[in-house]
């Protein structure tokens, strides 16, 4: 059996990422891998490398024979998925670093693996440099992950930190992330948590075999976070940080979210800060271990995608354990969330919707409360994402049953509010 492969890579893209991937692989020489051919848009464009290296011709680099890797760092998830397919399809094995696509066609490309039994590593999909997908497909058994919880948008993760840290107000630290590179000139797919969902269905598979559609998942950003929740979560001596959450609940089934969070000042994820990510991993006997890291940059980002290359050295594949192996978790329904949430108008909030309210402050211009809500409420429901709405998830915020819906009546009641 070949033990060590030799590498040829066509490179689609060349951006922050790509031109990145070219200077690590020029001082990476131990791993012997040539990058054969890069394929571009804008064949006049400049660019740091030499000129010949280059094609627009996607064909040059997908039926070239000597090319048996290749490696996809673009922003087009549809052009990034025909390149994948075919390359897999022409038996080539595959590195990427498109979430949206990944996330998007992800049971295609499972069964596409599978038929072309060729490989199709995204290390970069998630967390740049933090190694997380690979831990959860060597590392933990399905039986015994309790729960993940992460921080794995930057962007984000850097505007919540100038919010609570400098007091700057949302559109404020926006600018600050933009001018600095950490936030697109349109940052929807950041700030309204499209990428950060993306990232959570690739690491919902890999930690519990669940292949859910991003659109499935319930999932909000940071756009609505309004300065007095940052002075609510100062007086509370917490932080708030846009946290993706997967839990074992006792039913054997799996609660999973994206949406913004408080988070205690002792918590793990208290610490990540700027454009950094997170994750925590708890498990039955090895109880909470986290990782820490940038989620984003040139350097980092290659660095993940030159840790695959140098996997597929030694034919590494994704096993998919959790969902071929085991029997695949199912992600739950009919659990609830306690929430924080505040709003300029009491009447655009449907108060006997909650299970029960715990807390509310009404003496403010924006008013704020803290209730117990169903998750299928939210599902199913925009009210909350609506009208300068915002919704923050308390710290541990899932409960599992609600024993009696009479406190509903009785909590709103004594609220003041019904």
């Amino acid at each position: 059996m070949e033990t060590h492969k030799e590498l040829t890579i066509g490179l689609f893209g060349f951006g922050v990422v790509g031109e990145g991937l070219y200077k690590v692989l020029q001082q990476t020489p131990s791993l012997k891998a040539t990058l054969k051919k890069v394929c571009i848009k804008n064949a006049d464009k400049k660019r740091n490398a030499p000129a010949e290296l280059f094609t627009t011709d996607r064909e040059a680099l997908l039926n070239d024979p000597a090319i048996n890797v290749i490696v996809e760092v673009i922003d087009d998830a549809d052009a990034a998925y025909a390149i994948v397919s075919r390359a897999l399809e022409n038996g080539k094995d595959v590195v990427s670093a498109s979430k949206k696509m990944l996330a998007e066609h992800l049971p295609a490309l499972l069964a596409l693996q599978a038929k072309t039994g060729r490989s199709l590593l995204y290390e970069a999909a998630a967390c740049a440099s933090i190694p997380v997908i690979r831990n959860l497909e060597e590392y933990y058994d399905n039986d015994l992950l309790h729960s993940i919880r992460a921080i794995v948008n930057g962007s984000t993760n850097y505007i919540l930190t100038k919010m609570f840290e400098e007091g700057l107000d949302f559109k404020q630290a926006l600018v600050q992330a933009q001018q600095l590179g950490f936030a697109e000139s349109n940052p929807k797919l950041d700030v309204e948590g499209f990428d950060a969902v993306n990232k959570w269905a690739l690491l919902l598979t890999h930690a519990y075999g669940i292949t859910e559609s991003p659109e499935n998942i319930l999932f909000n950003g940071i756009q609505n976070i309004h300065a007095l929740d940052a002075v609510v979560g100062r007086e509370k001596n917490q932080a708030i940080k846009l946290v993706a959450q997967a839990q074992k609940l006792k039913n054997g089934k799996v609660a999973a979210f994206v949406l913004p969070q408080f988070v205690k000042a002792d918590d793990h994820l208290a610490f990540v800060k700027n454009e950094y990510n997170g994750v925590e991993i708890e498990s039955g006997f090895s109880d909470k271990q986290f990782f820490y890291g940038k989620g984003a940059g040139s350097f980092p980002t290659a660095s993940a995608v030159l840790s695959d290359i140098s996997a597929l050295r030694y034919q590494y594949k994704y096993e998919y354990k959790k969902l071929y192996h085991h029997i695949p978790q199912e992600a739950a329904a009919g659990y609830y969330l306690r929430v924080y949430i505040s709003f300029d108008d009491i009447a655009l909030v449907p108060k006997e919707r909650f299970e029960w309210i715990e807390e509310w402050h009404a003496q403010q211009e924006r008013k704020y409360l803290v209730g117990v809500v169903a998750y299928d409420e939210l599902r199913k429901h925009n009210w909350w994402r609506e009208n300068n709405t915002s919704l923050v998830l308390t710290a541990d915020p899932v409960i599992e049953e609600v024993e009696t819906r009479k406190l509903k009546k009785k909590s709103l009641e004594l609220a003041g509010i019904l």
